[in-house]
């Protein structure tokens, strides 16, 4: 027997750490990276008062923020109150090998690279950020919301309804930052796999429906599945279709179109599946497919089916029909409206993180053409 094979293999520990205010799935994919790099993914979150200093204000607390990324299916531990710039004391105090975060820029107060110290080690990689949705994009969203924001080319739409006139209206869509500025994720079934863990349901497992929204994916969503896994032993999440919510909400909703509330559900440690556009109504159909034995939603109002009756009246006949207090009343409301009263703000934080962003990125073109016209000499 080789020594290799006589000893246990070093568990690889991967430190990551940030903000992640209105955590998305762009964050959780980092953090899905991030494990793969590794056996045991610790992260850091960033406490309220960091995150003011070196980027502005946050729009959900540090509590909320801890509990979200304690719900990500791929994180092990959650470090509170976690240094803004990234120190090798920390890597050292709960022995992780390296940092990983991804290829884009994270400054802090003074403008540096926050992983500057781990770079200097040669204990930092990197892995590829999702391209198309950050938090700067969701809070931009939010303060120009429309009934088409969430779709491609919305700003062409005849029909814009905003919540504020355009000289109020913080679009962000101006921004020259690539790291800053709004775009459009782009949906690919390799993503979808990715995030889906492929776990069949057993024989004897109980099924547990959870159908909604779950529109820009938060900590009140995370208290409810997490009480309505306890009712069985696999969670399917049925995703209505972004022009459903439309019509239900009666209102500038969906934030996030369907592939991205997609892939955030998948992304919580709590849910097993995802039912891409469910009906509104519960349908008989649906229940036998995927032989739920409870259906659950929390305790909040709904609205009724497009038929004017109510799209739980056949589980509620059956008798599967459960209803769970999450202890939480966070709603998607809720945080538009942190955002809309705090709007002057978050367009001011916004537009002082795309000043960095680009401050530094001409500071690292100026080096790199002087690294060029240094080259040159010695070449001469």
């Amino acid at each position: 027997m080789s020594d290799v094979t006589k000893q246990e293999k070093k568990q690889v520990r991967v430190w990551a750490d940030g903000c992640f205010d209105l955590a998305h799935f762009g964050h959780a994919n980092s953090l899905r990276q991030a494990k793969k790099a590794g056996d045991y993914l610790i992260v850091g979150v960033h406490s309220d008062e960091e995150v003011l200093q070196n980027k502005g204000p946050p729009v959900m607390t540090e509590d909320e923020r801890y509990k979200v990324i304690r719900a990500i299916k791929w994180v092990d531990e959650v470090v509170t109150a976690a240094p803004y710039v990234t120190q090798l004391e920390t890597l050292d105090e709960y022995n992780c090998d390296f940092c990983v975060h991804g290829n884009d820029i994270t400054l802090d107060a003074d403008g540096k690279d926050t992983y500057r110290l781990v770079k200097d080690a040669g204990r930092y990689r990197e892995v590829q950020r999702t391209a198309g949705i950050s938090t700067t994009d969701v809070v931009g969203r939010m303060l120009l919301m429309t009934k088409t924001h969430h779709l491609p080319d919305a700003a062409l739409s005849d029909n814009i309804e905003k919540v504020e006139d355009n000289s109020t209206s913080a679009s962000c869509s101006t921004m020259r930052s690539p790291y800053t500025g709004i775009s459009h994720f782009l949906p690919s079934t390799r993503k979808i796999v990715q995030f889906a863990e492929g776990k069949e349901p057993q024989p004897s497992d109980k099924i547990v429906y959870c159908p909604g929204s779950f529109d820009l994916f938060h900590v009140g969503h995370v208290d409810f599945l997490e009480q309505a896994s306890k009712l069985g032993d696999y969670v399917i999440v049925g995703l209505h279709t972004d022009k459903e919510i439309n019509r239900t909400e009666n209102s500038n909703y969906p934030i996030m179109n369907l592939h991205e509330r997609t892939l955030s559900v998948l992304a919580n440690k709590y849910v097993s599946e995802v039912v891409i556009g469910a009906p509104y109504k519960v349908t008989q159909e649906l229940l036998e497919h995927f032989n739920v034995d409870v259906v659950v939603r929390g305790k909040t109002s709904y609205n009724y089916a497009a038929d004017s009756t109510d799209p739980y009246e056949i589980p509620k006949e059956m008798g599967i029909y459960h209803e769970v207090d999450s202890g939480n009343d966070m709603s998607t409301q809720k945080i538009v409206a942190r955002i809309i009263a705090n709007r002057i703000k978050f367009r001011e934080r916004n537009q002082l993180k795309e000043a960095k962003e680009l401050r530094n990125m001409k500071r690292m073109e100026e080096k790199r053409r002087q690294e060029e016209l240094e080259e040159q000499g010695v070449d001469h």
